[in-house]
This record gives C-alpha cells, sequence and structure tokens, in this order.
C-alpha cells in the first residue's frame, strides 16, 4: 500500500471538486486530486449537462465560472449559442480539455483518476485523510468533492438526506408535515427522497434523408411513459432545447423524458444496489432516445464518439460517463442555506447578503438560479424568485455563506460540491454549475488559507478568505451577486467590499456602468413590441424567411438602453443570434434613433 502524505486531498473530480484543486493548488497549497473519472468536471463534462444554466449576466460570470466562460468562447468552433435552455452550450470534450489544461498548469496539483474512496482516516473528531484501495492519502485537510457526500458517509459526518418538513425552517415551499397523506405533498416525498438524477445521452442529427443506425429499445422500459413528451412544444423545439455545436442534442429533458426517479435510495446503498439504479437509469435514456429516434425522424441517431469508451462506466461513446445528479447527502454545517436565503429581500430584487454569528457579512460564493426541482410526472409548485432583466426572465441572485462548507462538529474537512450544507428546497436553485463551481473555488482558497495560517476551517476569518477571493491574480470572484457591475471595472473590487462593510447597503451601492465592447455582427433596423411587456423584437433575415427575434442582453449597459426603448425606432448593434432561442444576444447598441 502506497502511502502519500499532502496538504490537501481532494476527493471527487466533480464541478466543485476540480474547482477546489485547482485554486488551492494556484494558491500554492501542496494537492493531490484523487477522481474516478479521466474527465474532470463533473456536471460540466463527464455527466454531459454540457449547457449550464444561472449565472448567465456577464457581471456574474467571476471566478472559476467566468475564466471557463471565456474559455469556451474562445476553443468551442462554432461558438456557444445553439439551444434555447442556455447561453452557452458546447461538445463536453472541449470542457473537459480546459480542466486538464488548469491542472498541468499547476506545479502543486497532482491528479490521479480511477480511484474511489474506501475509508476515511479519522482520529477523534478530525479527518486526517483517504484510504483508496491501492494507497492512502495523508492530509491536513480533506476536501469532499464528490456528487453524492461519499465522504460524509465514509467519515461519519453528520448529514442530511432527503426532506425537511416545515417545521424545520419554516421554508414557504416545504410541506407542512413529511407523514400526513392529507398534505398536498405526500406523495412526491413518499416516492422522491432526493431530486431525480438523469443519464444525460447525446444524439447527432445526421442530416436530411440520412438514417443513423437504430436504437435498440430495452426490454426493461415501458416506452409508453414517454409519450407526449415533447407534445407541449414541437419536435424542432424538444430537439433545439440542448443542440450542441457539429449538430448534436443533450438529451437531459425532464417532461416524460429520462430524469429517472425510481428507487432513489439505491444511490447511497450497497454498490449493488448502485449498479441496478445505474442500470435502469441507463436503459431509461436509451428508450427515450429510441422513442425519438422511431417518432421524430430516423436522421437521429447516436453521437457515439460525445465521451471516451471502456473507462469507468456502464456505457461510453453517446452516453456520459456518469449520473447528472442533482442532490444527494447534504452537509450538516455551521449554517445551512435555506429557502429564506435565496428570496429577495422586500423591496429590493436580491436576497440579503448573509452574516455569520459575529454579525460579519459570510459570503463567499454567488448564484441567481430560480429554485428548480425534478421529479418525475411531477411540477413541484415553489415560491417564486425571478425577475425580468436584460428582455428576458432570469432569477434573483443570492449568496452562500462560508460556515455552510464547514462541519458543525468535524475537524479537518471542508465541502466542494452540492454537498454543502442546503435545504432539500433549497437545493434545487445551489445545486447548478456556476454556483458549484464557486463553492468549489471558496473551498479550495480556503484550505489553502488554512494551510497558510496552519488553522482549522472554522477559525479561519471569513474576510481573508473574501478578500482572497477578490483578489485571486488568476480568476478573481465576486462575493456579493450584482447585475450591473463587471468583473474588471476599476469600482468592482471597492463595491464588492462596501458590501462586507455594510452589508445592509446591498444591492444600492451605485455604480458606473461599463460602456460595452462590440462583438458579433452588425445589425440594423426599427424595434418592433414583443409578446411581453418592455420588451423588443428586431426581424432578420435567415435561411430565406424574415424571423423577428428577442432583443436579449447579458450587459448592464445595454439592459439599460433596452429598457429606454419604443417601438419604431432605428437600432444599430452588435450581436449574436441563436436561432433555436429566438432571439438576438445584443453586445452593444451603436446608434439609436427616433
Amino acid at each position: 500500500m502506497e502511502h502519500i502524505t499532502v496538504d490537501v486531498l481532494v476527493v471527487g473530480g466533480g464541478t466543485g471538486g476540480t474547482a477546489a484543486a485547482i485554486q488551492a493548488a494556484r494558491r500554492g497549497a501542496n494537492t493531490l486530486l484523487v477522481s474516478e473519472f479521466p474527465w474532470l468536471g463533473g456536471m460540466l463534462t463527464a455527466a454531459g449537462v454540457s449547457a449550464p444554466d444561472g449565472n448567465e449576466v456577464l457581471a456574474l460570470q467571476t471566478g472559476l465560472w467566468g475564466a471557463f466562460v471565456r474559455s469556451l468562447a474562445a476553443r468551442q468552433p462554432g461558438g456557444l449559442d445553439h439551444a434555447w435552455v442556455s447561453f452557452f452550450t458546447y461538445e463536453p470534450r472541449i470542457g473537459a480539455e480546459i480542466f486538464a489544461d488548469w491542472v498541468r498548469d499547476c506545479p502543486t496539483l497532482a491528479w490521479r483518476w480511477g480511484a474511489v474512496p474506501r475509508e476515511v482516516l479519522r482520529q477523534g473528531e478530525r479527518i486526517l485523510g483517504v484510504r483508496f484501495n491501492e494507497f492512502t492519502v495523508h492530509a491536513t485537510l480533506t476536501l469532499d468533492g464528490t456528487d453524492l457526500g461519499d465522504l460524509l458517509a465514509l467519515g461519519d459526518v453528520p448529514h442530511r438526506w432527503g426532506w425537511e418538513s416545515r417545521d424545520a425552517w419554516d421554508e414557504p415551499s416545504a410541506p407542512r408535515s413529511l407523514t400526513d397523506p392529507a398534505d398536498p405533498l405526500f406523495a412526491v416525498v413518499q416516492r422522491y427522497p432526493v431530486q431525480a438524477p438523469t443519464w444525460v445521452v447525446v444524439m447527432q442529427d445526421f442530416g436530411k434523408g440520412a438514417i443513423a443506425p437504430p436504437i435498440p429499445a430495452p426490454e426493461s422500459v415501458d416506452l409508453s411513459q414517454f409519450e407526449g413528451a415533447w407534445a407541449d412544444y414541437g419536435a424542432d423545439t424538444f430537439l433545439s432545447y440542448g443542440k450542441l455545436p457539429r449538430d448534436r442534442i443533450m438529451i437531459n429533458w425532464p417532461h416524460h423524458g429520462n430524469d429517472y426517479g425510481v428507487g432513489l435510495h439505491r444511490l447511497i446503498g450497497s454498490p449493488a444496489d448502485w449498479q441496478a439504479w445505474a442500470k435502469a437509469a441507463i436503459a431509461q435514456s436509451q428508450g427515450f432516445a429510441h422513442v425519438i429516434q422511431t417518432q421524430i425522424g430516423a436522421r437521429y441517431g447516436l453521437a457515439i464518439d460525445t465521451f471516451p469508451t471502456g473507462v469507468g462506466s456502464l456505457g461510453g461513446g453517446a452516453l456520459a460517463l456518469q449520473p447528472y445528479y442533482r442532490e444527494g447527502r447534504r452537509l450538516v454545517g455551521l449554517a445551512t442555506v435555506t429557502e429564506h436565503d435565496l428570496l429577495p429581500k422586500p423591496g429590493t430584487p436580491a436576497a440579503a447578503l448573509p452574516l455569520n454569528a459575529e454579525g460579519e457579512m459570510s459570503a463567499i460564493a454567488i448564484g441567481n438560479y430560480p429554485n428548480d426541482h425534478h421529479y418525475p410526472g411531477f411540477e413541484m409548485p415553489l415560491a417564486a424568485k425571478a425577475m425580468h432583466w436584460g428582455g428576458r426572465w432570469t432569477g434573483t441572485p443570492f449568496a452562500i455563506p462560508y460556515e455552510a462548507l464547514i462541519p458543525a462538529t468535524v475537524e479537518g474537512l471542508l465541502v466542494t460540491d452540492k454537498t454543502l450544507s442546503v435545504s432539500h428546497i433549497a437545493n434545487g436553485a445551489t445545486r447548478l454549475q456556476p454556483v458549484v463551481l464557486g463553492l468549489g473555488q471558496a473551498a479550495g482558497m480556503a484550505a489553502a488559507l488554512c494551510i497558510e495560517r496552519q488553522c482549522q476551517p472554522r477559525e479561519l476569518p471569513v474576510r481573508a478568505l473574501q478578500e482572497a477571493l477578490l483578489n485571486d491574480p488568476i480568476a478573481p470572484a465576486a462575493i456579493a451577486p450584482q447585475f450591473d457591475l463587471i468583473p474588471g471595472s476599476p469600482d468592482w473590487r471597492t463595491t464588492q467590499l462596501t458590501y462586507c462593510d455594510e452589508p445592509d447597503r446591498y444591492p444600492h451601492a451605485t455604480v458606473t456602468l461599463d460602456p460595452p465592447t462590440c462583438f458579433g455582427n452588425q445589425y440594423e433596423g426599427c424595434v418592433q413590441s414583443g409578446a411581453e411587456p418592455n420588451t423588443w423584437t428586431l426581424t432578420l433575415e435567415h435561411q430565406g424567411q424574415a424571423i423577428p427575434l428577442n432583443l436579449v442582453t447579458l450587459h448592464p449597459a445595454v439592459h439599460t438602453t433596452l429598457k429606454q426603448l419604443t417601438a419604431g425606432q432605428f437600432l444599430r448593434l452588435w450581436g449574436i443570434p441563436n436561432w433555436a432561442g429566438g432571439w438576438l444576444r445584443v453586445t452593444a447598441i451603436a446608434k439609436v434613433l427616433p
């Protein structure tokens, strides 16, 4: 048995774990990252969800998330504007290459893949490292970067699994009772302990007149469950939901699709239990792909060269290396993020910034996704947290406190992924890829600072962590979510620190909007009113047709101009059309005439 000693051990190469390892090493900590799969990035790559949601507004593209988006834009042939579910769709391979390059560029970071944790080394209330099959790692600090919180279970670290009733935190969307059949949520609570995962499959449009190799229908899958999957959308709109470059289609569809929620207790059962669930989840996705091919067109087949084959998973080629887990075990931390921490405070579009027990503003990661839960066959009613911005609907911003990454009773451990201390209800907004990248970056930075200061995570001053994130020389990360101040602006760090000192001023600090940079193609014409108030369209020619596109933007200065338009005004602008989304993403407006 090989024995390794490091400053920081990160177990799991998911979205948060990868970010944590990169950030810890960039800060100078001697770091080892151990992953199961040969692709790093989890949801963003190995799980095939290459259409990330949330933090799409330019001001929220900070830290490693912003660096990832910019790297994708530079590397992905054909750009990122392909689907209507996201502003950024790309080939999973491109994302995996970015993370692999970042790891290679860190001289103090070693990476081993093909190993899963078998035992957590613990002495009293302190974690000392992890044993794998062929080696053992002794670490000053250990970070759980697994999707399901594997170290929490192996290390007997207090954690949660499943729902909480309204009695726990008085969350407006929580069930009043978990055991009363009269509660409107009783049936879904009993059937789905956590949100349903999806085993993503990627399909290929081989072109008009082509006949793709047939996709067999699994005998174990009742194909009738897929009836009406795209009835409310139409086949073309359904297929463009997760459209990727090179005529590929990410199949991650919640409506009578390939979300799979049967027997979810098996996710944290024995290895045989997990294998049985995984086999059924893969069959679910194969069955759905079969129905797509047979009902929409034989031109749609499997994109068999999307993922590596024959390594670390039950499938390969067109099938993601791992499931897309939306929820797993959740830490019992020094603080717990609840639905109240996500909802806007009265009179503002944003949630209040979190404060710790000492009254300090303790935010270390940001998000804005609307709360969203996945339970097959059930639409979960949730308190609204949406706002109209940039010509479209988006989620209201929130921040996550440092204490949600720290176990309440255990030393030597931090969490980095969806395993943060969060309620089941709030997990619907904190589970998204950009948020988890931010959590991982914060955990990695905290770990490196603890090594420097020779302290435990609970002893690290949150202000030191916040300043380190804001001042990181490679990927500075925001700690307070703003829609109107772009990273790199002269006032950016000053305004962020203002919220540390005066959190009650959030989100009303006065800022000067930066002028946008022109990129994309130039268009001009007269705007017309859109389907909703204060929305606008511009008609463009596409494939011989005149198509009105909604004007949307991610830039705050353009957002301000759009709000001031009136129907019939002449515009000259730069932008990128997204024909699947039906919008023109405006990057700059050069001229507005009456």
